[in-house]
């Protein structure tokens, strides 16, 4: 340890005055005090690269990190050939930081393997070496390359914690707070941090500090999330267009329609768009949770607001009411409301006919009620459509039988007609004869 620090100081010297004498001595102190200017600079780019090269060359002739071939893999332990005369001997425990790694399944005889080496046992010709411990050198490279470069992370989370999530990223243990463990703030954050458990995850490194000498990096999901969200976003700014359709989630519901949440916007669909059927509020329609299909009615990409449609054209009334119901339709209707001038009546919902109070029943009535309930069903026939104004004309009467008192004066009236009754020509003549005598008197 002593002489790899005198090696370290000697190389750091020898750098520190060839580099001053290449700068030169000068005449005067302003010169002397523009080369110790310009030392400071060297020191901090040129000397860190050789220095830490010549670093790099003492621990290599040292061996702490070592190259060797696998010999034999064993339920506890992989032989290693390091190209010395003891045995490099990698522990089970020290193999990875994967509790669920299997050497058997990743290696083989033969295949190269990169260690440190712990200890030497001349005694027992073995060499105890770590690539546990290789590995998280290096994948603390990749979480400090990470934060400086502000670059996305591949992970799983593997344990929660209080106060947050751990996220193993490549072996090393990444804490994320909770307050960046999910994109929105959570009313049962303990239940949100709970569902995270073994799920994979994306993180960025937003910090790394030392604490109790041991280094710890703090990530968040929620910020790749967020910048996730924003790419989508703008995709979805970009593709939209009238007419198109999505699936959506009831977001809230409010006394002029609802917001529905289409993943990286909401969109409101109005009242009216909700449905064909009549209704007091729009959560007689929709509930808050519900998945719903909508369409886009318009759109303002600068205010990025949507306007959205959710009942459908096949699904009018008056388009199923043409179809399937037009004039002379024999169909069962609920009688809705009264006027003084007959009744309203529910024949498909979203539409009413009237049923006029001479064509409630066959006899006459004053007020619709006398023979009609609210809420009864009765059989009517369609005798009127007017599409452009949006009405019907029903008929109960038209589906009843003549009263019977109608029936008996009816029959009273004498209808028949005398059947032609052969006459011969000189009956005619004296028939006639009568019938002049007459007109002359």
């Amino acid at each position: 340890m002593c002489t790899k620090f005198i090696l370290y100081v000697i190389i750091f010297v020898t750098y520190s005055v060839n580099t001053y004498v290449r700068k030169g001595f000068g005449n005067s102190r302003s010169q002397n005090k523009e080369v110790r200017d310009d030392m400071s600079d060297i020191i901090k780019e040129e000397v860190n690269q050789e220095f830490l090269c010549a670093i790099e060359a003492i621990d290599d002739q040292n061996s702490k990190v070592v190259i060797g071939t696998v010999l034999h893999i064993m339920p506890n332990e992989i032989q290693v050939d390091v190209g010395r005369k003891q045995t490099g001997i990698i522990a089970l425990e020290d193999y990875s930081n994967d509790p669920n790694a299997d050497p058997a399944a990743e290696l083989q005889p033969g295949d190269e393997i990169t260690c440190i080496i712990m200890r030497t046992n001349d005694s027992e010709g073995t060499i105890q070496l770590s690539k546990r411990l290789y590995d998280s050198v290096k994948n603390w490279e990749i979480i400090a390359n990470a934060y400086k470069n502000d670059e996305v992370l591949h992970g799983k989370v593997t344990d929660v914690i209080k106060g947050g999530v751990v996220v193993t990223v490549s072996g090393v243990r990444v804490f994320v707070p909770a307050s960046h463990a999910t994109l929105y703030r959570q009313d049962d954050i303990d239940a949100a941090l709970a569902e995270l458990r073994d799920q994979d995850v994306d993180i960025k490194i937003i910090d790394i500090r030392e604490r109790r000498g041991r280094k710890e990096a703090i990530g968040s999901i929620r910020l790749v999330l967020r910048d996730q969200k924003k790419e989508l976003r703008d995709q979805f700014w970009a593709d939209i267009e009238v007419g198109k359709k999505f699936t959506g989630i009831v977001k809230s519901i409010t006394d002029f329609g609802c917001f529905v949440d289409l993943g990286v916007t909401d969109g409101l669909v109005h009242r009216s768009e909700l449905s064909w059927q009549r209704f007091k509020h729009p959560s007689d329609i929709v509930s808050v949770g519900q998945e719903i299909e909508v369409f886009v009615k318009s759109y303002d990409p600068e205010k990025r607001k949507i306007s959205l449609g959710h009942k459908k054209i096949e699904d009018n009334p008056w388009e199923i009411l043409k179809r399937d119901y037009p004039v002379g339709t024999d169909c069962d209707v609920t009688i809705a409301n009264f006027a003084s001038f007959g009744a309203f009546a529910h024949i498909i919902p979203g539409i009413d006919g009237l049923i006029y109070i001479g064509e409630i029943t066959n006899h006459r009535i004053n007020e619709p009620s006398e023979v009609l309930e609210i809420g009864q069903v009765v059989r009517a026939r369609i005798i009127d459509i007017d599409f452009n104004k949006k009405r019907i004309s029903l008929s109960c009467k038209a589906l009843m039988d003549v009263p019977e008192e109608v029936v008996e004066e009816y029959d009273g009236v004498d209808e028949t007609h005398d059947e032609p009754v052969p006459i011969s020509i000189d009956e005619l003549a004296a028939n006639a004869d009568k019938l002049f005598d007459t007109d002359e008197e």
